[in-house]
């Protein structure tokens, strides 16, 4: 008796292991799972990441799709700190489609191509800058060091294959510095660098939005070099393996569809997107404002010839730092999906792709100089504690004035913001290096761009900003 209850035993417990394995696989074949690798940090990438994240745009577009398919699909998020490991995870086949910097993007094209289930390709941009603006060295406070030349024989602190190290190693060559033996890279995360950096460990860092901006807008370093300087294009963008878009290409146009909806909403709510991306990355929201607000990063999905090309130029960086595969461009770039993507919502794409004006822009009337704002190479903004919205100043002077006019009514200014007036990359103006030539104040993001101005123009002289704030008319 006891042996056929042990036999009972066993056969009911592998029935019932057999019952809820066929139920598993039940469940597997009517849920697909959506694995993104994103950066929260990376300011450059939030309508692929954190903001895409906030606002839900992608569980509701899959949701569309489940109500007509009846196939469910489990969105998880990976926040990691680099484009390194979510490269890493994709060659596991463990992220399905992630976004990075362009110099990330190489390494990953190159990494994953030996695996036709791991290799990706190349599907949209998120954010980019035609001058490669943003992307920064900065120094400490008090450093004597003034130019990129001057890091000749220093330790450097980057992320080495980050979109940071790339702007280094360009930097470097373009002042005459081997960029392998003119200083030493101390190869560190973000966050580490920046406490080397503190410690004097590191005389200099290099890194991608939105760390520089972070470091300066806390006192703990100012701008070095900005990467407006090299004058070459740099970009973020989004890869999907090949393989998965492949089994689930209703996936990768919801994730397009939904990325164009947080495009949509950035450029048309800076403010309110700064807000949501602050609380999703624990940034100050004024560091994100610097970025994803007007006249900063150019949020466009299109994959414009001028990136590409540019993308093209960065492969020698690629072989510079390692032994990679060969990674063709054309073939890692695929504009497919992307192009579908608009034409599903009526929009043009080509003429979306020709456009190279930023599509978020500051507008509207200086209400205290009285004259419209439309030069963007000018345009200013103030942002007064407890508004709701900020205030447009037409160029540099109006914003000094207008932010003398609310110190004066005892307002506190939480942020201010002018283009730098060489390259007209965006800045904190109380951080920026001023320069007096007659009657005009005019910002410059560094020590060494405010020089080059005064080398030309005899009288010009570097003051403090609070002198700016006082002399301005």
């Amino acid at each position: 008796m006891k042996r056929i209850l042990a036999i009972a035993s066993v056969a009911l417990t592998a029935g019932s292991l057999a019952a809820c394995s066929l139920d598993s696989q039940s469940e597997s074949a009517d849920t697909v799972n959506v694995v993104i690798g994103y950066q929260s940090k990376t300011i450059n990438t939030v309508t692929a990441g954190t903001l895409l994240k906030a606002k839900g745009f992608l569980e509701k577009r899959l949701e569309d799709v489940s109500n007509s398919s009846g196939v469910n699909y489990n969105v998880q998020w990976q926040d990691y700190d680099t484009g390194a490991p979510i490269t890493a995870q994709m060659v596991a086949e463990k992220i399905d489609i992630g976004s990075m910097g362009d110099y990330p993007l190489l390494i990953n094209g190159s990494k994953t191509q030996a695996n036709e289930r791991a290799r990706t390709e190349f599907v949209s941009v998120t954010g980019y800058s035609p001058t490669g603006a943003l992307n920064m060295v900065v120094v400490p406070p008090n450093s004597p060091i003034r130019s990129i030349t001057d890091l000749a024989g220093k330790k450097v602190s980057a992320s080495v294959g980050s979109a940071g190290h790339g702007t280094l190693v360009r930097a470097l060559d373009n002042a005459g510095i081997d960029p392998k033996t003119g200083v030493e890279v101390l190869n560190q995360q973000p966050q580490v660098g920046a406490s080397a950096l503190e410690s004097g460990q590191a005389q200099a860092l290099s890194q991608f939005v939105a760390w520089p901006g972070l470091l300066v807008f806390q006192d703990k370093a100012q701008l070095l070099y900005d990467g407006a300087e090299g004058d070459y294009p740099t970009f973020h963008g989004v890869v999907v393996r090949r393989d998965y878009a492949s089994q689930h290409p209703e996936v990768l146009d919801a994730f397009l569809q939904a990325q164009l909806d947080a495009t949509d909403f950035l450029n048309e709510n800076p403010l309110e997107s700064a807000r949501l991306v602050a609380e999703g990355s624990g940034l100050p929201q004024e560091v994100v404002y610097l970025y994803n607000g007007p006249g900063g990063t150019s949020f466009d999905t299109t994959l414009k010839p001028s990136l590409i090309e540019a993308f093209k130029g960065d492969v020698p960086y690629l072989e510079s730092i390692g032994d990679f595969a060969d990674l063709n461009i054309d073939e890692f770039v695929d504009d497919t999906a992307i192009r579908k993507a608009f034409a599903e919502r009526g929009q043009d794409y080509e003429a979306a792709l020709n456009t190279t004006t930023n599509p978020s822009a500051l507008g509207g009337q200086d209400p205290v100089c009285n004259v419209a704002v439309t030069d963007p190479k000018l345009a200013s903004e103030l942002w007064i504690n407890g508004r709701d919205a900020t205030q447009a100043a037409a160029n540099p002077g109006c914003l000094l004035r207008a932010v003398r006019e609310a110190n004066a009514r005892g307002e506190q200014v939480r942020a201010a913001y002018v283009p730098d007036s060489e390259f007209g990359t965006r800045w904190f103006a109380d951080k920026s290096v001023w320069v007096q030539d007659g009657r005009n104040f005019l910002p410059f993001g560094t020590p060494a761009g405010a020089q080059r101005y005064i080398g030309g123009h005899p009288g010009a002289t570097v003051v403090e900003y609070q002198q700016a704030l006082v002399g301005a008319v």
